[in-house]
């Protein structure tokens, strides 16, 4: 729906977005050229143009206004006020929904709602990098607008779930790069380095071969660390508190983290029986 007349004008916020919150950030990147997100931008500005701006139907969303709001206007409420997981999950909601059901243009609104959070989560993954800046604002993007389209929308916590989407294919960019290039520290004799150097899983499945961690544990942090479960879903098809399962899993990465320190992970270890005062629940 449209907007027949603009709502009062908010200030500007500078809050990081957190679980159960909206609340939107901004950075204080400067991008000299054109980016993935800038395009991202200006697109989103054609769309909020007088006298037809597109515009959000709030009614539905509990803790909203109870009117249409355009969206640059609903951008701006949103980086000034903190609102429960309720009004974050029934907005982006509809929001995603929109975006599926209506047209590039709510693909495009969806997008620009979001974009002050994509910008400073783009900004603290080049940081230091700036000749992957370009190449981390278009993979945030291409993230978040994946997992727009494809998240299951049912499960709370529908706005980090975005977000994390969108981080998780920024960074994928810096780990290419660091990839491309030997450490900084790699020993100048012909034997390799000790600590090891790969996927976060590798060192998972070392550590529950050698009996540090159970096999249970080993899936928990990876699922929830570098998957895309959730401690509170994983608690409760397991039927337990989810304090208990984050209790469980930061045991079990504490165990793991001294592993590394050592250098016990660094090749592949045979299984062994595993030590009582070892093994991570």
């Amino acid at each position: 729906m449209l907007s027949q007349s603009r709502a009062s004008a908010f200030a500007p916020g500078d809050r990081l977005p957190v679980e159960g919150d909206i609340t939107m950030a901004t950075t204080s990147r400067v991008r000299t050229t054109d980016t993935a997100l800038t395009t991202a931008e200006t697109a989103f500005a054609f769309l909020t143009y007088e006298p037809a701006p597109l515009a959000f139907d709030a009614r539905p969303v509990p803790g909203l206004p109870d009117t249409t709001i355009p969206l640059d206007e609903l951008r701006t409420l949103l980086k000034c006020e903190r609102y429960d997981s309720d009004t974050t999950d029934e907005l982006w909601r509809q929001l995603a929904h929109h975006a599926r059901e209506w047209g590039p243009a709510w693909v495009v609104g969806a997008i620009g709602i979001a974009l002050p959070a994509l910008t400073h989560l783009a900004a603290k993954i080049s940081r230091g990098r700036a000749r992957h800046a370009d190449d981390v604002d278009s993979e945030v993007l291409a993230g978040f607008l994946h997992a727009l389209r494809t998240a299951d929308l049912t499960p709370p916590r529908l706005w980090l779930r975005l977000c994390w989407a969108a981080w998780r294919a920024g960074v994928t960019v810096i780990k290419a790069d660091d990839g491309e290039e030997l450490p900084l520290n790699l020993p100048s004799g012909s034997r390799s380095p000790k600590m090891p150097y790969g996927h976060p899983d590798l060192l998972l499945g070392r550590a529950a071969t050698a009996g540090l961690i159970t096999t249970d544990a080993a899936e928990l942090i990876s699922a929830t660390r570098f998957g895309d479960a959730l401690i509170e879903h994983l608690a409760a098809e397991r039927g337990v508190a989810a304090s208990a399962l984050r209790m469980r899993r930061r045991r079990a990465e504490r165990i793991v983290a001294a592993a590394v320190t050592r250098g016990d992970l660094s090749t592949p270890v045979r299984s062994c029986r595993p030590r009582n005062a070892a093994i991570a629940a």
